[in-house]
């Protein structure tokens, strides 16, 4: 079931936006479970955003956090929010139904906007129009001078938001769209564990509504570093597939999950600007992601019922 909240599911925190009455332009609307720690980082990114200050707020929504560990001073238009619905698009609508800006931007506690990243985002509204869906690039990044195998992956695989939206979705690591086009549409299925963006992003489309790619508007993710984190978010991925949609789409995703991922190896042999040995790398990790996805696909057809992972 789609929806954003007709009663708001979230409680604020801190100083409210826009104390004088006026109304933000934008607001960026970020879920946090558990990922405080990598909050203040994403501030600053935020208060070095070239777009004015006093023209966005912050909606930082925390969806049941086990450390639930704020930072004690927030900027005067930040606000924290709180959605106990497990699940991030579950987050995001509650961050949807508190924001005051008549666009709204959507990233991740782990992501890292460049500081051009808002005023190319609403540059490019304003040329599209209330109707369009705007999707920045996600670009992989590591601080590792050599990166381990699933860092490597990670780099070669990321988030390919430009070829996302050829296909007609997008990942909400980077997404701008208006307050008009999301009530529209009812907002993200809070149902979902994974995959709400995909799923927001096709009705949209079907719609009516134009998605484009702003490859000016960038924000950087970083690899992940280990086999749990890698193998989290297939399983994410996957279960937001096989448990969620109607049924000629589960039986679709079952078909593609048993089928042996060419298209995907095909993709990471000719990545041509990374080395062989990287390469190598990449389809190692996505065979036993294949494995994993196959286990995940057996569980939830025994169990019959989704895994909550964020």
């Amino acid at each position: 079931m789609t929806g954003i909240p007709s009663t708001p599911a979230n409680s604020v925190h801190s100083n409210d936006a826009a104390e004088d009455g006026s109304r933000p332009v934008c607001s960026v609307i970020v879920p946090v479970y558990n990922h405080w720690g990598l909050v203040p980082e994403l501030l600053e990114c935020l208060h070095a955003q070239t777009f004015p200050q006093d023209f966005f707020e912050v909606l930082l929504v925390d969806n049941g956090s086990t450390n639930y560990d704020p930072l004690e001073s927030l900027p005067t238009n930040v606000r924290i929010l709180h959605c106990n619905t497990p699940g991030s698009y579950a987050a995001r609508n509650a961050g949807i139904e508190a924001a005051a800006g008549d666009w709204l931007a959507f990233t991740d506690a782990d992501c890292r906007p460049d500081s051009r990243w808002l005023e190319a985002m609403l540059d490019r509204a304003q040329q599209e129009g209330i109707s369009a869906l705007l999707a920045g690039a996600v670009e992989m990044y590591t601080d590792s001078e050599r990166p381990n195998a699933y860092e490597i992956y990670d780099l070669i695989r990321g988030i390919p938001q430009a070829h996302y939206v050829r296909r007609g979705y997008a990942a909400t690591a980077n997404l701008l769209v208006s307050r008009t086009v999301l009530e529209e549409l009812g907002g993200f299925d809070a149902t979902r564990y994974s995959g709400g963006d995909a799923d927001f992003c096709r009705r949209a489309v079907m719609q009516g509504h134009p998605l484009r790619y702003v490859s000016e508007a960038v924000v950087y993710h970083p690899a992940r570093q280990s086999w749990g984190e890698v193998v989290s978010k297939a399983r994410r991925i996957k279960g937001g597939q096989l448990a969620s949609g109607p049924f000629h789409s589960k039986i679709y995703w079952l078909v593609r999950t048993i089928c042996p991922p060419l298209t995907l190896y095909f993709r990471i042999i000719s990545s041509s600007c990374f080395s062989v040995r990287y390469r190598f790398c990449g389809v190692v990790i996505q065979t036993r992601i294949w494995w994993a996805e196959l286990g995940e696909a057996a569980w939830l057809m025994l169990s019959r019922r989704k895994r909550v992972q964020r």
